[in-house]
């Protein structure tokens, strides 16, 4: 079987994002003017790639971060079990480690290897991964989609790497994670790797 490649990209900036506002998968954002620029460079790099299909999770965000590849004509699919991680209660709301004991308490739960951990009406990463399951053996078994460009969430992406990769939820932390930032994984049939970690050089500024 030819290795299949994956492009794992994270949606474009929003107002949410520069405040520090929680969005999760309950705020349904448009992506601001510097998202839809890092959505334009990222096409201007690689609208050239013959992707087979276009995924995106059901929120607005991830859509508009690939909208001009929609607008080739591309297969595309919206999946729920995309969507970012339910932060609850806190969701529209701003929080920081520094000045949020239960948020600080609940990701170092997380690091600790506590991954049932939640914020008050929120998901914890193991149900996240329980929802994304589904879109993981879809991923494996359409063989015949070469090449796809997968958008989502940063939080749903550490547990999505997590899980191709087969590493427990506690290490997500180490996949960080920007806006517009790409993960390129081979996958061979069997085996997901990486082959771009954190890449953001299509949003480098000509010099």
């Amino acid at each position: 079987m030819k290795p299949r490649t994956i492009f794992l990209l994270r949606h474009g900036q929003t107002d949410f994002n520069v405040r520090g506002i929680v969005q999760g998968s309950g705020v349904d954002s448009s992506l601001n003017d510097t998202g839809r620029r890092q959505a334009a460079q990222f096409f201007a790099a690689y609208g050239h790639v013959p992707f087979n299909k276009v995924y995106t999770s059901a929120l607005r965000r991830t859509q508009e971060s690939v909208q001009q590849f929609l607008d080739l004509g591309l297969p595309h699919e919206a999946h729920s079990g995309l969507n970012e991680i339910s932060w609850g209660v806190r969701e529209g709301t701003r929080i920081t480690v520094e000045e949020d004991a239960e948020y600080r308490q609940v990701l170092a739960g997380w690091v600790a290897g506590d991954t049932h951990a939640r914020l008050t009406g929120g998901e914890s990463p193991e149900e996240v991964a329980a929802r994304q399951r589904p879109f993981i053996e879809l991923l494996r078994t359409r063989d015949d989609e070469e090449t796809v460009l997968v958008c989502m969430h940063g939080r749903a992406m550490r547990v999505m790497l997590c899980q191709l990769l087969n590493y427990p939820l506690s290490r997500m932390e180490g996949f960080e994670h920007s806006n517009l930032c790409l993960y390129k994984l081979e996958f061979t049939g069997t085996v997901f790797t990486v082959k771009n970690f954190l890449d953001v050089s299509h949003l480098q500024e000509p010099a």
